[in-house]
């Protein structure tokens, strides 16, 4: 399945300033450290070079992604004008069986694991809720259950909560 390209603001910001961190700061300062341990010599067996070349290549799988992602990312700033109904960026509190609370809040792929209560937009969780209104029953299809919910509360946050 294909990931969404779906992203909040604040977590667009957060690539961004990953990337330009890891390009403007980290890489330089690796790329220094690997120049001064060439310098020692020989290179097969010196492991701050094996290290740093090993850092180097990390540091650039990652930069890679991050402009891929930023690139195709899609940027919701705006919360719906319809906010009875479960959108992308909701805060989302349902009830369980148990008549037990969890809250839940929709973002996209890259950005789910900043928080606990953040799930995927692409997860089965949010492609369950979305759409849902206040009081709507929910089945959630999850590879080790199948969980019924009710949805109390739906909440989009303004972008400074973030």
């Amino acid at each position: 399945m294909k990931r969404s390209n779906l992203i909040t603001a604040a977590g667009a910001t957060r690539l961004r300033n990953e990337l330009a961190h890891l390009w403007k700061n980290l890489r330089p300062e690796v790329t220094r450290a690997i120049n001064a341990a060439a310098a020692e010599g020989d290179r097969s067996e010196n492991a701050e070079y094996i290290y740093r070349k090993k850092q180097l290549r990390e540091i650039d799988r990652r930069v890679r992604y991050l402009q891929k992602r930023t690139a195709e990312m899609q940027v919701i700033e705006h919360t719906p004008q319809t906010q009875d109904k479960v959108f992308f960026g909701a805060e989302v509190t349902v009830i369980d069986d148990s008549n037990d609370e969890t809250l839940y809040r929709i973002v996209g792929s890259d950005e789910f694991d900043v928080k606990p209560e953040y799930i995927s937009v692409d997860s089965p969780m949010a492609r369950a809720l979305l759409g849902k209104m206040i009081d709507d029953e929910v089945v959630v299809k999850l590879p080790e259950e199948t969980r019924r919910l009710w949805i109390d509360k739906i909440r989009y946050p303004s972008p400074h909560e973030e």
